[in-house]
């Protein structure tokens, strides 16, 4: 695992230093491009079409991402894509308003998701090498505030220049970010060890795809049970929640791009508070009882349906589905560490950086589904849009009930303890 024997040494903190900036970059991309496309077109349906599409390379690109972060040096696959996605920006900083937009943007998120396919492995690999044992779930926790930080900060910021000055600051800044990253991220050491291989590089992905698969289903099935879980959940809220609260804020209530980045600075709020609580009032928190985490999730809806049934005024409107939004996120967050954290626990060093992206990537493939079809929906009712959201529960209660049997199977398994965060 190395010589860190502490939680905050050099080599983590660098890490953690070049995830911000990365991420506020990432933040304030995934924050405009989006909202500028919805805006230019008005459509919500074509909205939803584009965030599909720009989630199949992340899902595709996610194992593969895994499969390299436990064969090559993690720090040169941070290196290298971040220094790919400022090149990325450029490109389309050039060529925006002069090739058709919609084209532009689906191409320029597509590859964005795809290169954060890639990346995210190779920084949840890096953490048990980075890190003790006894520190890990700590370092998940702040790897996940840190996210949550960029995110937070991104929405805000993204959303006070987009209203004052238009996209072309935000590309600029995102360019910028990117090249501090790969800065940070040059003079950060990650040990490694070479893995010595003749076969080719298809028989490496077939044979790593093959027995991290193997390990999910048939040595841990509880996990894949799991992740089958977190894929409905993905493909009924999740994706509810991506495609629904722009076209809400922006379409419904009508209101601006400033208070569609507040929203979504405070649902990025919600991630740090996750982060906060899973340490300060989870000291007990079990495997065995994450569904009752997911029951609160969808309990955030009601608020939401019930405000836009009865046509509150626009105010209370707006401040209810943002509370309601920040809890979600909080309560998502505390799930998330909670699973991330027991998969790593569960799994081989050698495989981790495989099994996590087969995990993550499986976890995803419900996504594009969802928001295809929560942006025609959201289209088609737009008049009825609390009937959306309570379908979204009714749906989500009925996977409630399905993973209290499948978490329950985790009692006597590894419990994770969480009195030393």
């Amino acid at each position: 695992m190395g010589n860190n024997t502490k939680l905050l040494n050099k080599n983590f903190m660098i890490m953690v230093i070049g995830q911000i900036i990365s991420l506020f970059g990432n933040a304030i991309l995934r924050f405009a491009l989006p909202l500028y496309l919805l805006e230019e077109t008005g459509s919500a349906a074509l909205f939803g079409l584009v965030s599909a599409c720009s989630f199949i390379p992340m899902i595709i690109l996610t194992p593969f991402g895994g499969i390299i972060a436990d064969r090559v040096n993690k720090k040169y696959i941070m290196v290298a894509l971040d220094f790919v996605t400022a090149l990325v920006m450029v490109t389309f900083t050039i060529f925006i308003g002069k090739t058709n937009l919609v084209f532009l943007i689906i191409i320029t998120l597509m590859i964005l998701y795809g290169i954060q396919g890639a990346y995210q492995p190779s920084v949840q690999a890096s953490l048990p090498f980075l890190v003790d044992k006894e520190n890990l779930l700590k370092g998940n926790a702040i790897i996940n505030q840190v996210s949550a930080l960029a995110n937070l900060i991104g929405p805000i910021i993204g959303g006070l220049l987009y209203g004052v000055y238009g996209l072309l600051p935000i590309l600029i800044a995102s360019i910028v970010c990117f090249i501090l990253a790969v800065i940070m991220e040059m003079i950060m050491k990650i040990p490694y060890v070479k893995n010595e291989s003749k076969s080719s590089m298809i028989a490496i992905v077939k044979d790593d795809i093959k027995t991290s698969v193997s390990f999910i289903i048939k040595e841990k099935p509880v996990l894949f049970k799991t992740i089958i879980i977190i894929s409905l959940f993905n493909l009924f809220l999740t994706s509810m929640i991506i495609i629904g609260i722009p076209v809400i804020i922006t379409t419904t209530l009508n209101m601006s791009s400033q208070a569609y980045g507040i929203t979504q600075g405070v649902i990025a709020l919600g991630g740090l508070c996750g982060g906060i609580l899973i340490g300060l009032l989870f000291k007990n928190l079990k495997i065995s009882t994450s569904y009752r985490i997911l029951f609160w999730d969808i309990l955030a809806l009601i608020p939401m349906g019930l405000t836009l049934m009865f046509e509150m005024p626009v105010n209370i409107s707006y401040v209810v589905i943002t509370v309601c939004c920040f809890f979600i996120m909080t309560i998502s967050t505390v799930f998330s560490i909670q699973m991330i954290t027991f998969i790593q626990g569960e799994t081989p060093g050698n495989l981790i950086g495989k099994v996590i992206s087969i995990c993550l990537a499986i976890g995803m493939c419900a996504q594009p589904i969802g928001q295809v079809f929560y942006g025609y929906v959201f289209e088609v009712l737009k008049n009825d849009i609390s009937l959306i959201i309570f379908g979204a529960f009714l749906a989500g209660g009925i996977i409630v009930i399905i993973s209290k049997k499948v978490f329950s199977k985790l009692e006597d398994c590894e419990k994770i303890s969480i009195e030393q965060v």
